[in-house]
């Protein structure tokens, strides 16, 4: 629970005053012995931890998960495998694969604000791209896909201009040279978040071309996360979609106060 859902919950009587006192006498995370689980993350920053799956062992990977889910009602993992997703299965029934992005989540309904577009230069970029796209759906924002849209093609880009143009933040994911993000920053007014990816041929040095290239743009506006970080990307993107939305960081924890009918 969050702090505004027990200070809620002890006004209507349903919880005592002791259970709310044992809430905020927890420590700010929760020790397992091989992790530490930030529990008070997202009355911090406004997002709960996330899981990077890759690499944990078995029994640690599922134990990770149901504390989390046990905590929150839902948890959001990213390079899951397959094995992984079976396993959690065992426990979490309802949780969710897939294999595109590698995402193995738990999610509750939730309303969504505002409008992203994520944009991928071409099909082999597109698990990058998901990643971004469901890790912003999963936080909250509206997301646009625009798929296969590199500058090899420019044609295919310019025919969706209005729409990327519409959003609030702008997600171009490119491997090869990544020319895409520049062409993206400007044509929009809003910022853009650059991913490059590790697609390309050798000369591409597994996507240090593409970064460099985004570095190194004559676009103004455009900001480059780390190689094939379409997690990193998502969340930055969902900052800027909230603040766009509500004007603040502290508008986000009255939305409910806010008409929907002001959101793009």
């Amino acid at each position: 629970m969050e702090t505004r859902e027990v200070l809620n919950q002890l006004k209507d009587g349903k919880i005592s005053v002791e259970e709310a006192e044992r809430f905020f006498k927890r420590q700010p995370y929760e020790e397992l012995g091989y992790a530490k689980l930030d529990t008070h993350r997202e009355i911090r920053s406004g997002f709960p931890e996330v899981i990077y799956c890759s690499g944990k062992p078995d029994e640690y990977l599922v134990s990770i998960y149901q504390k989390m889910y046990q905590e929150n009602g839902e948890v959001f993992g990213t390079r899951a495998s397959e094995h992984q997703f079976e396993l959690v299965k065992k426990v979490i029934p309802s949780v969710e694969y897939d294999k595109v992005s590698r995402i193995l989540k738990v999610e509750k309904e939730k309303k969504r604000i505002g409008k992203i577009a994520v944009c991928s230069a071409g099909t082999a970029d597109i698990p990058v791209a998901e990643e971004a796209a469901q890790t912003a759906e999963y936080f909250g924002a509206n997301v646009d896909r625009i798929f296969d849209v590199g500058v090899s093609g420019i044609h295919r880009l310019l025919s969706r201009v209005e729409a990327i143009q519409e959003a609030n933040c702008v997600i171009a994911v490119a491997g090869m040279e990544g020319a895409l993000a520049s062409v993206l920053g400007g044509l929009v007014s809003n910022p853009v978040i650059a991913v490059p990816t590790s697609v390309g041929y050798g000369a591409s040095f597994h996507g240090v071309s593409a970064l460099l290239t985004m570095i190194n743009s004559c676009a103004n506006g455009v900001a480059v996360v780390n190689i094939d970080n379409g997690y990193g990307a998502g969340y930055l993107a969902t900052q800027i979609n909230r603040l766009a939305a509500y004007g603040s960081q502290r508008g986000i924890e009255n939305e409910s106060e806010h008409d929907g009918s002001r959101l793009k």
